[in-house]
């Protein structure tokens, strides 16, 4: 099993290694007030998606961070007051 995981790795790492070998024109990205940030192309793919993790995982968290009071209070016994009945 550990082979397998090995094996999908490598193959995971060529494959975005071949990715940003192919992407690596610059490109310029320009913001407000005359900023701008030139880099590889697979870069800014990269930061893209790393932003967009970190907002999912951050509107995520709220409703975990609820359901994770629920169940301890539902282990403690405690009726959860918050909720109409």
């Amino acid at each position: 099993m550990r082979a397998l995981a090995l094996f999908l790795k490598i193959v995971l790492f060529v494959l975005l290694l071949g990715f940003a070998v192919k992407n690596s024109d610059v490109v310029t990205l320009h913001y407000f007030l005359g900023y701008e940030w030139q880099s590889p192309l697979a870069l800014v793919i990269l930061v893209s998606f790393a932003i967009g993790l970190l907002i999912g995982l951050l509107a995520c968290s709220w409703q975990l961070l609820r359901n994770h009071r629920e169940l301890r209070q539902l282990r403690r016994g405690i009726p959860d007051h918050s909720k109409p009945e």
